[in-house]
């Protein structure tokens, strides 16, 4: 189990800041710096330092930070391979189209041998990451962005991200301007999803945003947003793999862009999962080479 003190630093080192730091430990604020202090003193070097006012870590902090996650993750690990005996035990995070329109026939080949378990969480890129973070999920399939340097990851598969409209609306079929799309009622997910990240980029390389729109709407559920798209009640933009699930919808391009965006697998960084992603993907994705090592590239 991580000393207590190292959960101080990893919860710093995901704050920057030491009194939201002692407030989700419910520790006192000179509780934390004495934490960081006695881990300063114990490795000799500073691990955080303040530029213009705002908390950073130091070089020797991030590099601590990455071996006390990869050892929290590795406690996890063991922990769960001394429960499950002879069986599988995988936690896996994936957003939500990946969750509901990609994964389902990966779940239910690895829960055919019966001795298998699992945990799927199905939430957006932002939660999911947290959760990664915490050492609470093996790995995760995520759409949109994330940053790369604080995460291993590879490419799972990459996806167009198309417009959708009810059947027989004007765009249907069509390569539609920046002009026209504003003059509707634009649907969209909850911020933290990668739906939205991707969107939200997309307008602003136009010097636009949500709000040159006739009307916005914030909707978390998948099912909703694609019901009140049939309905008419505005448009939207989903990921090809869920536009195509429902034949109630018609698509649309945006003139000028060709937005493919790419599904990855990511995990802690310096963890040792090539076994659970081949569990769970099956070895004809994943080979491993002669010497045994996953050809993960």
């Amino acid at each position: 189990m991580l000393d207590y003190r190292m959960q101080t630093f990893l919860t710093l080192c995901d704050t920057l800041s030491y009194h939201q730091a002692a407030q989700r430990l419910h520790v006192t604020q000179p509780a934390v710096t004495q934490h960081i202090q006695f881990l300063e003193g114990a490795y000799g070097c500073k691990l955080f330092t303040y530029r213009s006012r705002r908390l950073e870590k130091t070089p020797q902090g991030r590099i601590l930070e990455q071996y006390a996650r990869s050892m929290g993750y590795q406690e996890r690990d063991l922990a769960q391979k001394l429960r499950a005996g002879e069986g599988r035990d995988l936690a896996v995070g994936a957003t939500k189209t990946i969750g509901d329109y990609v994964l389902p026939d990966r779940i239910r080949r690895y829960l055919e041998e019966p001795r298998n378990t699992l945990t799927l969480i199905v939430d957006n890129t932002e939660h999911l990451l947290a959760m990664l973070d915490d050492n609470r999920l093996d790995f995760a399939v995520v759409e949109g962005f994330f940053d790369k340097r604080r995460y291993s990851s590879r490419l799972y598969r990459k996806e167009p991200f198309v417009g959708i409209c009810r059947k027989g609306h004007p765009f249907a079929g069509r390569e539609i301007g920046v002009e026209e799309l504003l003059e509707q009622t634009l649907i969209h997910r909850e911020k933290g999803s990668g739906t939205r990240a991707i969107l939200e980029q997309t307008l602003l390389a136009r010097n636009e945003s949500f709000l040159h729109f006739r009307r916005d709407v914030c909707i978390s559920s998948f099912r909703l947003i694609l019901h009140l798209v049939a309905q008419g009640v505005g448009v939207s933009f989903v990921y090809k793999v869920l536009a195509d699930s429902d034949p109630s919808l018609d698509q649309f391009t945006l003139r000028g862009e060709d937005i493919v965006r790419e599904f990855n697998l990511v995990w802690p960084l310096g963890a040792d999962i090539d076994e659970k992603i081949r569990w769970f993907f099956g070895e004809e994705n994943f080979p491993v080479d002669k010497s045994g090592a996953a050809l993960l590239e």
